[in-house]
């Protein structure tokens, strides 16, 4: 009886799991699967995510829309998403007993709103495909052993894994599946294989900014503000939260993903322009204020806003243009009425580092994407070799695109693995 053919996943996350468990399934009793993972916490990010909701995916399923969320990968993944993409995800779990909701902005979350609904299904999964999951177990060190004779003349790859305990296994196929963490294996495994690996700097983050107008606005959102790097081409829109740190929210999110390498080569030193009413200009709400001085001249213009923002914000802003919180509009001259504009349209603030976006970790860089064969996932510069997820010089902004990329990129490199492995004589 021939014996059952090795395929090895290094990485528990997301993209591990599912390249396993595709891989298993497909293979069937034909071939072993066996993932390793260094910590004790397999799936631990997909059990974090969205504030221990996991946003699963984005409710894009137009592939052209959806390459539109990565600022990194996105030519890459439109032919990805064309063979499984976000409908295909929200299926694949459905069929085992988990149903997804769409929340207004596109996000994905289980009906549970709990983490432990998907992490539990994917552990399921992968126990029911038959992958063997190894904790605390992770690679050192991979070396190509040759190729092997296999049937029908042909050659197929073949690798030593030296485990993290100094023993030796050897595998047909080897997908790495690490994440984006700089201090992963993957990247070190990768190079020494004779992969580029990408800069690695943090994509996803929050603005630090020490601003005496910010002081006391924590937890004051906006529902669209316009946002962008002076000096750039760098701008975004979209919901925007003032917290203890400096600002946050999707418009923020956004511009760091997009803005990943530029604001990395600034050491995260610059300035931002923020317009706090998006729809109007200097122009178009300097008449606008005019009219409203003219038509409510007795009421204190801290009590009066016309515009969509918070109260809390209004009245920072009107205070920090130099207004008396108690002048009524009939009182506000010329000038000051400027200086409170320019303060709603262009409001600029030193940005003097960044933060984690939650306990999220999202990275730019990684196993260049065109040494990558993105049909299968394979190396094109070592057979055998398969790649998927943050390992990838991947990234996309925040909503789900991250584990969607993981979805795909996974899936495509277990169904390949499984095909490209057949029986020994």
């Amino acid at each position: 009886m021939a014996e059952p053919r090795r395929i090895l996943v290094v990485g528990g996350g997301a993209a591990g799991f599912f390249g396993a468990i595709a891989c298993a399934e497909k293979l069937g009793p034909a071939g072993k699967v066996t993932l390793h993972e260094a910590t004790a916490h397999p799936l631990a990010k997909v059990r974090i995510s969205g504030g221990g909701r996991c946003n699963v995916t984005h409710a894009c399923f137009d592939p052209r829309e959806l390459v539109k969320g990565y600022p990194r990968g996105g030519r890459e993944l439109l032919g990805a998403f064309h063979r499984w993409q976000p409908q295909d995800t929200v299926d694949w779990f459905a069929r085992r007993g988990v149903e997804l909701k769409a929340e207004p902005d596109g996000r994905m979350f289980p009906v549970t709103d709990d983490s432990a609904t998907i992490v539990a299904c994917l552990t399921r999964a992968a126990e029911q495909a038959g992958v063997q999951v190894v904790t605390c177990l992770g690679v050192r060190k991979v070396e190509t052993a040759g190729a092997r004779p296999a049937a029908g003349g042909r050659r197929e790859p073949s690798f030593w894994i030296t485990l993290t305990d100094g023993s030796q296994v050897r595998c047909e196929r080897l997908l790495i599946a690490t994440g984006g963490n700089r201090s992963s294996a993957g990247f070190t495994i990768a190079a020494a294989l004779g992969h580029t690996i990408e800069p690695l700097v943090p994509s996803l983050f929050t603005f630090h900014i020490d601003d005496a107008r910010l002081i006391g606005l924590s937890g004051v959102s906006l529902e669209n503000a316009s946002v962008r790097v002076a000096g750039t081409n760098l701008r975004e829109s979209g919901p925007l939260l003032i917290t203890h740190w400096g600002l946050s929210g999707p418009a923020i999110l956004r511009l760091s993903a997009w803005g990943a390498r530029a604001l990395a080569a600034r050491d995260y030193q610059f300035s931002i322009i923020v317009n706090f009413a998006p729809a109007c200009d200097r122009e178009s709400l300097g008449r606008e204020l005019v009219r409203v001085r003219t038509a409510n001249p007795r009421r204190q213009i801290t009590t009066w806003s016309p515009l969509p923002m918070p109260q809390r914000l209004w009245e920072r802003l009107v205070t920090a243009a130099g207004i008396a919180a108690t002048t009524p509009w009939s009182n506000v001259g010329n000038a000051a009425l400027a200086a409170l504009v320019a303060l709603v349209t262009a409001a600029e603030f030193k940005v003097v580092g960044k933060s984690a976006f939650k306990e999220e970790f999202v990275t730019c860089g990684g196993v260049r994407l065109s040494e990558v064969e993105f049909r299968t996932m394979e190396s094109r510069i070592c057979p055998g070799l398969h790649f998927a997820g943050e390992v990838l010089d991947i990234d996309g902004v925040t909503g789900g695109f991250n584990f969607q990329s993981a979805w795909t990129t996974g899936w495509l490199a277990g169904q390949a693995m499984a095909a490209g492995v057949a029986l020994q004589p």
